[in-house]
C-alpha cells in the first residue's frame, strides 16, 4: 500500500537542491561542524586521510533522508541497524542525532539568506522524526509505525 505523500519531501529537496548549486563538497563542513560538538568522534577517522569514508557517510546520510522523506523503502531501518552497528565502534546514538542537525545547519548556512521558515519547519519536524528511530533502535519496538 503506497503511503501518503510527506509534505516536507519538496521542502527538504529543495534545500538540498540549493545547497547543492551553492556548494561542491558539504563533507568538510558538515566533519568541522561535528567534529566541534562531538571532538571524540574525530579519532574514530584516522584511517580517513582523503576523506573518502566521511564522503561516503555523508552521501548515504542524505540518501537516508531524501528516502525518509520520500518513498520511506529502507530509511527507517538503515537509521536503527546502523545505530546498532555503530555501538560497536564506540559511537553512541546522541552522535548520530548530533550528526542530522549538522547536516541540517550545513545545508542551512549554505542556503543563507535564501534558507525559508518552512525549510526550517520541515527540518525541525524531521529531525524529531529521526530522533525517534535512533532512539529507539530496536525494529520490533517501531514495526507498528511503517
Amino acid at each position: 500500500m503506497p503511503r501518503n505523500p510527506d509534505p516536507r519531501e519538496p521542502l527538504i529537496v529543495a534545500s538540498f537542491e540549493l545547497a547543492a548549486e551553492r556548494s561542491e563538497d558539504l563533507t568538510p563542513d558538515v566533519y568541522a561542524r561535528l567534529f566541534r560538538e562531538q571532538p571524540e568522534m574525530e579519532i574514530l577517522f584516522w584511517r580517513d586521510t582523503n576523506h573518502q569514508i566521511r564522503g561516503e557517510m555523508l552521501t548515504r546520510v542524505i540518501q537516508a533522508i531524501l528516502d525518509f522523506v520520500g518513498e520511506r523503502l529502507y530509511s527507517r531501518t538503515l537509521i536503527q541497524s546502523e545505530v546498532v552497528v555503530h555501538e560497536g565502534y564506540d559511537v553512541p546514538p546522541e552522535v548520530f542525532r548530533t550528526f542530522f542537525r549538522t547536516v541540517r545547519d550545513a545545508v542551512r548556512e549554505v542556503c543563507a539568506a535564501d534558507w525559508t521558515a518552512e525549510w526550517e519547519a520541515a527540518w525541525e519536524s524531521l529531525l524529531a522524526d529521526l530522533d525517534y528511530y535512533v532512539t529507539h533502535p530496536d525494529q520490533a519496538e517501531t514495526q507498528a509505525l511503517a
